[in-house]
């Protein structure tokens, strides 16, 4: 390829990125200026994106898109000068030209549309000059996917042919392409990478974001050496008083003092070599996550990315069923990774066409019901708690009820007797069933029995949920739920046969600590009550092929998945805790391994597998129907009763106080509360604890206070002190830590079990 072709080429793919972006500009705004044709800024935009895809097709020397986009540009222009008042058949002819616009900056597309060029230009001249007229059907080449329209000739009032003045239109300058320069809206160059290396990246900052956690059990073990080097030295100190009472030679004297000397310079270096780890460990943290952040916000979109054309398909299939649809959007802006935007485009298409023939009713249908003759469906996206939330709402007539009822009848899906007491929530339920359909006939829209169990398919495979709602006569509402990118999930993180495993909480219903008392027998088989239905109990060692461990705690702990009606409790050894996991492909040699997704690491560098939850379902069913499913042992080892650790809690806040207090208590320790720095010492000197946590600002004695004076006591100097503080600036930090605390935890932490963790890296479990 010569330079001069080489260049060419570059312009044309200029030239099809700029006509991706225009055309949808042009279709956002011919569709609301079919609502509201006076609209000047509409007016305007539209105008200046066709005037700039003219200049753009001029540039590259496509002539095809220089006609269509003029012709276009003069229509829009009569409008915004008030000598055309913009009528339905306008808009169709122009969002006709919008199509042939994006099929001519197609590869070779110019070519296969040049002969309807001519007839696209005459047949707009023909609305500049004469005003609508009825047309024969569109040609093919650009009426994809447009309805079949008889369009009539409406005479014109006088005062219907003068729309609102505007401003004089001044030509722009002409669209100058640069190869190798885009910006965004902000004005920031983007550069093209591929979908490998941002894959890549992401690993690597994942796995560096892991890697960095590992350092917290090394600082936790030089902080417990520190604290033995402190005793160590105290037991040392307490000798040589009592030696005193004995005379030693001179060589027993030095050999005492060099003993001394040398547990004090070791601890000395271990204090500032845990403080520089401390620090270190601090920072490589904060590095890794902005690294993580930074990565995970390169794969990153608008939502409005995967709204490209819905708007106009759901007009254009409202209209070819004789229904007013439009399309309100919120959000467009949330971010959410690439890989679920193109997973979510074929079940977002599929709900909206089934709103807008399910839902959306006839416009004579509606004005009876005294609504507007026009249907509005609403797709609202945002941001909850790490997942993309969305709500596609229609108000239409919502589920005939009665006609389910009947349709799940007919199907034998369930007895006529039973079917007449099924709940509304438990008869849309139904409507997820594969092949399930309430329309009688096969149409190019519904019938065809592949409905909303691919949707919830579809959605499940990027571990999330879908619920439909719906009040009478008022509408139906999809509720779905997926995360913001499949790179991370959240997860329960429990313990069965000594390993960890990873329960995402898109499955989970909830978790909860079982009484033996509570397990019954029902069929031969073991269950428990939960929110008014008999749920089977099952153990995951069973399930995951691990070896059953003697549990001696008073309770049974278990996980509660649901996928549809399956609902089922998984019994397993302890919950380690809620985590957000970096997601570990496995190898594909390993080929699919039973009941498992994928891998991850947690913070202590220990490998935890995810549940594929639907797999583990149909192996219980399996276990079901071949009756070999164990059972669960309700009798429980009686224990000695124990000593609990006693934990002193320091804060004047009431509220982060009762919060510890609460947090702590339900993890198994004995917890005592003090106001403030003089109160805690003071409780400190009267009783015995196994840890501090303390606040810093506190009237009459702050926390960095209180550290130092129980540094300097003989008796509590060994005691293991936790700071906790709204403040995380690392001179906060250092000041906490200078003064002798052995970790230092911001208030923003207390979720996801930080503060629980720290506490048993400090002093362990809540048994001694």
């Amino acid at each position: 390829m010569t330079p001069d072709q080489m260049r060419d080429a570059s312009l044309l793919e200029l030239f099809s990125l700029e006509a991706e972006a225009q055309t949808q500009v042009l279709s956002a705004g011919l569709l609301a200026l079919e609502r509201n044709p006076t609209q000047a800024d509409q007016l305007e935009a539209c105008m200046r994106a066709a005037h700039s895809l003219k200049g753009a097709a001029r540039i590259v020397g496509v002539d095809a898109g220089v006609s269509v986009a003029h012709v276009m540009e003069d229509c829009l222009v009569s409008a915004q000068e008030g000598r055309l008042y913009l009528q339905p058949e306008h808009i169709d002819a122009l969002l006709q030209g919008t199509d042939l616009l994006m099929r001519i900056a197609t590869p070779g597309g110019a070519e296969l549309v040049a002969p309807d060029i001519p007839v696209y230009v005459a047949l707009m001249e023909h609305l500049l000059t004469q005003g609508p007229v009825a047309t024969s059907r569109p040609s093919p080449a650009f009426a994809a996917d447009v309805p079949e329209l008889e369009v009539s000739v409406p005479q014109q009032s006088e005062a219907e042919s003068l729309a609102l003045p505007s401003e004089p239109y001044h030509e722009p300058a002409v669209s100058t392409m640069r190869p190798g320069k885009r910006l965004t809206e902000g004005g920031e160059r983007v550069l093209r990478v591929t979908a490998e290396r941002l894959n890549s990246l992401l690993d690597l900052s994942s796995k560096s974001l892991v890697e960095t956690q590992r350092l917290k059990p090394y600082l936790a073990t030089m902080q417990r050496l520190k604290r033995i080097q402190s005793n160590s030295l105290a037991a040392l100190e307490n000798l040589n008083l009592h030696l005193k009472e004995h005379a030693l030679s001179l060589e027993a004297q030095e050999a005492l003092e060099d003993a001394r000397r040398l547990l004090a310079e070791s601890q000395q270096l271990l204090a500032e070599k845990t403080a520089e780890l401390d620090e270190f460990g601090w920072q490589a943290s904060q590095r890794a996550q902005v690294l993580y952040d930074t990565a995970l916000a390169c794969r990153m979109r608008p939502f409005a990315d995967v709204l490209s054309g819905q708007a106009r398909m759901v007009r254009d299939l409202g209209r070819s069923l004789g229904k007013q649809v439009r399309l309100e959007i919120e959000g467009e802006k949330t971010q959410v990774d690439r890989d679920v935007l193109e997973k979510l485009e074929a079940p977002l298409t599929h709900l909206l066409r089934n709103a807008v023939d399910h839902g959306i009713e006839l416009p004579e249908q509606r004005l009876l019901a005294g609504k507007p003759a026009e249907g509005v469906i609403r797709l609202r996206a945002s941001h909850q708690a790490g997942l993309l939330v969305l709500e596609l709402s229609d108000d239409g007539s919502g589920v005939d009820l009665q006609r389910l009822r009947q349709s799940i009848v007919e199907r034998q899906l369930s007895p006529a007797q039973t079917a007449a007491q099924l709940s509304e929530e438990e008869l849309l339920t139904f409507l997820f069933l594969p092949g399930f359909s309430l329309r009688d006939k096969v149409t190019e829209v519904s019938g065809r029995g592949v409905g909303l169990d691919a949707v919830q398919h579809m959605v499940r495979q990027l571990r999330g949920a879908v619920v439909l709602e719906q009040a009478t006569s008022q509408g139906s509402r999809f509720h779905l739920e997926v995360p913001l990118t499949l790179s991370v999930v959240r997860s329960l993180v429990v313990e069965v046969g000594d390993e960890a495993y990873a329960f995402p909480l898109a499955h989970i219903e909830r978790m909860c600590d079982l009484e033996p008392e509570a397990i019954v027998q029902v069929e031969g088989r073991q269950h428990f009550w939960h929110e008014g239905r008999h749920v089977g109990l099952v153990a995951a060692s069973q399930l995951l092929q691990r070896p059953a461990t003697q549990n001696s705690a008073p309770t049974l702990k278990v996980v509660v998945i649901r996928e549809r009606d399956a609902v089922y409790g998984i019994a397993v050894e302890r919950f380690i805790g809620e985590r957000t996991l970096v997601v570990l492909p496995l190898d594909d040699r390993l080929g699919k391994i039973q009941d498992i997704s994928a891998g991850a690491l947690l913070d202590d560098g220990r490998v935890a597998l995810i549940v594929d939850v639907e797999d583990m379902l149909r192996s219980v069913d399996k276990l079901l129907n071949t009756g070999r499913l164990e059972r669960i042992s309700r009798h429980q080892q009686q224990h000695a009763q124990v000593v609990r650790k006693r934990i002193l809690v320091v804060d004047d806040s009431l509220t982060v106080r009762e919060l510890q207090r609460k947090l702590l208590i339900n993890r198994g320790y004995d917890v005592a509360v003090a106001v403030d720095g003089m109160d805690g010492w003071n409780a400190l000197r009267s009783e015995s604890f196994d840890l501090l946590i303390t606040d810093i600002d506190m009237p009459r004695m702050d926390g960095i206070e209180l550290v130092t004076l129980l540094r300097r006591d003989s008796r509590l100097q060994s005691l293991p002190v936790m700071v906790v503080s709204y403040k995380d600036r690392e001179e906060d930090r250092r000041r906490g830590l200078d003064a002798g605390a052995d970790y230092y935890l911001a208030k923003a932490s207390f979720h996801d079990d930080a503060l629980l963790d720290a506490v048993v890296e400090l002093i362990g479990g809540a048994r001694a």
